[in-house]
Parts: C-alpha cells; sequence; structure tokens
C-alpha cells in the first residue's frame, strides 16, 4: 500500500455543463460548471435578475437542471428519485430572503418546528432552541411572536431555524438585504462562525461592499453563464 498518497476530497457539489430555466422560456443560465468542496464558504454574485435565486433554487433542489449533470453529496440529482431527493435536503438549510416565517408564532416555536416535523422529543428540541438562541443573541426574545420583531431580528430567527438540524450545506438567499450595515456585519460573523465549526456556506448577494469586506471565494453571474473567482488570499 501506498502510504504517500493524497486524499482526495470529494465535491459536496459539482456542476457539469449546467443550463437551467423554467418553462418554455430561453435558459436562465447556461454552460454553468463549478464544484464546492466539504467546508467552503462562497459567494454568488451579480446583478438583480442575472440568476442567483435560479441558481439557488437549483442548488437546493427544488429545480433539476434542464441540461448537464448536478451532484449534490454525490447523487446525480437528474437521476434522483423524490425520497432520494427528500433524503438529501435533510442535509440542507436555507435562509429566504423574505424569512418565511411562521410571523404568528413565537420565537420558540419558529425555530422548533423543523425539530418537531422530525418527531424530535420536547426535552431534546428546548435545549437545541435556547442554545441557537443564545447564539443569535435573542434568547431574551424567546416567546415573542415574531410579527413583533425587527427586519434584523427576524433574519437571526431565520439563520437558527435554517441550522437547527445542524445542516451539512447552507444557503443564503441575500440575507443582508433588508437591514442596516451594523445588523448585515453581525449576520455575517454568524455565518463566520458556521464556517469555522464545518459548514458549508454558500451566501447568494448583490452587494458588492459585503463580497469585498470578506474574503472568500465569488461565483459571478453575467451574460447567462457563471464564473468562478478564487479568494486573493487566504483567510
Amino acid at each position: 500500500m501506498d502510504n504517500n498518497r493524497s486524499t482526495v476530497t470529494q465535491p459536496i457539489i459539482d456542476l457539469q455543463n449546467v443550463a437551467v430555466g423554467y418553462d418554455n422560456r430561453e435558459d436562465v443560465l447556461q454552460n454553468v460548471y463549478f464544484s464546492l468542496l466539504p467546508g467552503s464558504f462562497t459567494f454568488i454574485t451579480g446583478k438583480s435578475g442575472a440568476g442567483k435565486t435560479t441558481l439557488l433554487n437549483m442548488l437546493y433542489l427544488i429545480k433539476k437542471p434542464r441540461k448537464g449533470m448536478l451532484s449534490v453529496f454525490g447523487n446525480n440529482i437528474n437521476f434522483s428519485n423524490r425520497d432520494t431527493l427528500a433524503l438529501l435536503r435533510q442535509k440542507i438549510g436555507v435562509v429566504f430572503q423574505d424569512f418565511r416565517l411562521l410571523e404568528h408564532l413565537s420565537v420558540y416555536d419558529n425555530i422548533a418546528l423543523p425539530l418537531r416535523v422530525r418527531g424530535m422529543s420536547e426535552k431534546e428540541i428546548y435545549k437545541r432552541v435556547t442554545e441557537l438562541l443564545q447564539w443569535v443573541e435573542l434568547h431574551k426574545s424567546i416567546y415573542k411572536i415574531c410579527a413583533s420583531l425587527s427586519g434584523g431580528e427576524k433574519q437571526r430567527i431565520a439563520i437558527a431555524r435554517a441550522v437547527i438540524n445542524r445542516p451539512e450545506i447552507l444557503f443564503a438567499d441575500e440575507p443582508t438585504g433588508s437591514v442596516d450595515a451594523e445588523i448585515a456585519d453581525k449576520l455575517m460573523r454568524l455565518f463566520v462562525e458556521l464556517n469555522k465549526v464545518g459548514t458549508t456556506v454558500v451566501i447568494a448577494t448583490h452587494n458588492e461592499q459585503l463580497t469585498s469586506s470578506y474574503n472568500y471565494p465569488r461565483i459571478t453571474l453575467s451574460n447567462g453563464t457563471a464564473k468562478l473567482y478564487p479568494a486573493l488570499r487566504k483567510v
């Protein structure tokens, strides 16, 4: 046995010549090639309408590519059935631009919902939710109704709900788009901390100041295709 061989890390996401679009309209993106490794942190950038949300919809398995190969956790999505896709989605967390919280429920119940769907015990749910609320600095708001909270607070709740199942990869669609610079920086620090403990993080944003402040690789969408730019320096 050759003990000098290096271990090759398989991509957590791999796109080869992918095209994606809607119904009978022209493809939004074409000829897309890129791979993301486990534990990476990547921005998806581009102007409004460039296809960031469309790409995310495909990466978190809402859409399938029209052409090419998309592999997620080593599974070719075009040949994955509904049950396989459901299992893969359990490894994925998503933070939506519009929060998608149940406004009439409490902070606690919104974050607890994914665990209740899984049938976890209330004792374990309480432990996980209260730990996460400490982490996002909202433990004093545990029983407040979400409709009464600010946009920044709602976004932190959305992040907590997205990671309560301890996903292997987290997607966030314009997570700082509706908050001020101070809250945006606080949200980014949460994503950085998640990445440090091993979560693969992918953030779609059109905020150039944000991407220039954090030195991570970025996938830039323009003219219907995507180009991967490496980080300028090691972080």
